[in-house]
């Protein structure tokens, strides 16, 4: 008993605390408010003999009346429909939109192939909430594509940004590469002799890709769709810039119960609503993943050709430029507002400054450094967590460590704030308002990446070498620390880069908890859009995916291009 007790039993108390208390307990009280109706303080009824027995009375008017809500208030029930149909329209839109450019990529000699791969990760460096912006620059009603169309004839605006079509138009643009990418791991896989035994046979190419080829890829496309629908369910960015005040959204009526309206028991049951439903569909991803395989036994390695068809070769690689044409304009239309001295209804700004920089370097320079500090707390925090808890789950099998970390994957950013609000606004942890809380809360939705970066590298680590060190004195505590945390830099270093640009990124968490005097640039961004502000939120948009972009080419250098 005494060997096992020692100083990593010790760490690993601490973390499952850490976790109990900032994810599971916060979970815990948003899904008994749901019944109550009334914020829940379970801390504080540990701690205070009051609060306890203010507790037990909320508990006894315990009614499935919020429940009753999502059917029987009109407001719920279409937040619920539309964001369901959202989902399902843009996941449907983007499945079908990459077949062509997933099937280009992973098995044809594409021209240009290395740059549209290179263009398709443009949108995932952008946060979603400057995407929309720029869909607003463009498709506005002083908008350059507005100008163009009608130039061209066209009455009003070609799309209407504040509306389901300009919510759909952003998120299709700027989710597909999540999938993408697994589509073109997809066609890559499948075995390329069935298809020669299809050609040998006569079929045509057509025939082949629609019944031979395309089958192969089904569970990646399957997992690909699930993942899609994921993401657009759970979005935060898109919605609460374009979302017109008819239309109705679980994130942003969510968002505004608890900002605007302070309706605990309706923020609650929105939010339990949003985690079941991201949940369900994580889950069928997961096992659309891990459950089927579709690939081929054979004797024979499976050799690559690449379709050199110079009419379809060419005909995708016009057809992929088209596509990411789009979020490259996107970007440079914010590029262009951030430098116009003013911009109207042209389809080039009326002149060019560097005023708007200037602007936020004095007036914004502590939301940079806010922004850089708070990740670097959050990274801080994610690496020590992250490098034990690889450790326990590689080394102990600690499985209930490595589902706990997997629980942020499941819960949408705006669903995890109001959860934390209403579990630490009063004593004995009031922290709703303080940097800390905002630290802890980055943490937790970006330490899955550094615990799947730090995982991998410390399965290559023998366990002999720390044996030794164990059998030359050292404690285990020490031997982890001292032999295996140098040996883990290489996942540490790759999952930092990860998690400080996700975390640079964070829109919902920043815009929910965030004091004023902690406001980062995400939030200061998004206040200066609402305050029609849009120059110097241009300029500050830009700042960002600059950062982000060196972010993202540190991480490619020190990852070999891997990450």
């Amino acid at each position: 008993m005494k060997g096992r007790w020692n100083g990593l039993s010790v760490v690993k108390i601490l973390i499952y605390l850490f976790f109990g208390v900032f994810l599971i307990l916060p979970l815990l009280s948003v899904f008994l408010v749901s019944f109550t109706g009334q914020p829940v303080n379970l801390l504080g009824s540990i701690t205070d003999p009051a609060i306890f027995s203010s507790t037990v009375e909320k508990f006894k008017a315990v009614s499935l009346e919020n429940y009753e809500k999502i059917f029987t208030n009109k407001t719920y029930f279409s937040a619920v429909k539309n964001s369901l149909g959202l989902a399902v329209l843009v996941a449907l839109i983007v499945i079908v939109m990459c077949i062509p450019i997933a099937y280009g990529i992973a098995r044809t000699t594409m021209p240009l192939k290395k740059t549209i791969s290179a263009l398709c990760t443009i949108p995932l460096i952008v946060p979603t909430f400057i995407s929309a912006y720029a869909v607003i620059i463009m498709f506005g009603r002083s908008g350059w594509v507005t100008y163009l169309y009608q130039k061209l004839g066209g009455e009003g605006m070609l799309i209407d940004p504040y509306s389901m079509a300009g919510i759909v138009l952003v998120q299709v643009f700027f989710f597909f590469p999540y999938a993408l990418w697994p589509m073109v791991a997809a066609f890559k896989v499948s075995d390329i002799s069935l298809e020669e035994a299809s050609l040998n046979l006569g079929a045509k190419n057509w025939f082949t890709f629609i019944f031979v080829t395309f089958p192969l890829a089904i569970p990646g496309v399957i997992s690909s769709a699930l993942l899609i629908f994921t993401v657009s369910f759970s979005d935060f960015g898109t919605p609460i810039i374009l979302a017109p005040k008819e239309m109705n959204l679980l994130v942003v009526e969510a968002y505004r119960e608890i900002a605007g309206f302070f309706n605990w028991g309706g923020a609650a049951i929105l939010t339990v609503i949003m985690v079941l439903v991201a949940a369900f569909f994580f889950w069928l991803q997961h096992l659309f993943t891990k459950g089927k395989n579709y690939g081929s036994v054979s004797g024979k390695p499976k050799q690559q050709k690449l379709n050199d068809s110079k009419g379809l070769t060419r005909t995708l690689s016009v057809y992929s430029f088209v596509l990411v044409l789009f979020p490259l304009l996107a970007m440079l239309s914010i590029l262009m507002q951030s430098l116009a001295t003013t911009w109207g209804k042209n389809p080039l700004p009326n002149g060019y400054t560097l005023d708007h920089y200037k602007t936020i370097f004095t007036s914004s320079l502590g939301n940079i450094q806010n922004s850089i500090v708070l990740a670097l707390g959050a990274l801080v925090l994610s690496v020590v967590i992250a490098t034990f808890v690889s450790y326990f789950v590689v080394r102990q099998n600690s499985n209930k460590l490595d589902f706990m970390t997997s629980i942020p994957l499941v819960v949408p950013g705006i669903a995890f704030g109001i959860a934390l609000i209403q579990t630490f606004n009063t004593a004995p942890l009031h922290l709703t308002g303080t940097a800390v809380l905002l630290i802890v809360a980055y943490t937790i939705r970006r330490l899955p990446y550094m615990v799947r970066s730090t995982m991998g590298t410390m399965r290559a680590i023998k366990q002999d070498i720390e044996e030794a060190a164990v059998n030359l004195g050292a404690t285990p505590l020490t031997a982890a620390v001292t032999i295996i945390g140098p040996l883990m830099l290489p996942g540490i270093a790759a999952g930092s880069i990860l998690v400080f640009i996700t975390v640079i990124k964070e829109t919902s968490i920043s815009i929910l908890l965030a004091p004023a005097d902690w406001a980062p640039m995400s939030l200061a961004i998004f206040q200066n859009i609402l305050r029609g502000e849009y120059y110097t939120a241009a300029a500050m948009s830009v700042v960002l995916v600059i950062i982000v972009l060196l972010l993202q080419a540190i991480a490619n250098r020190m990852s070999k291009n891997q990450l």
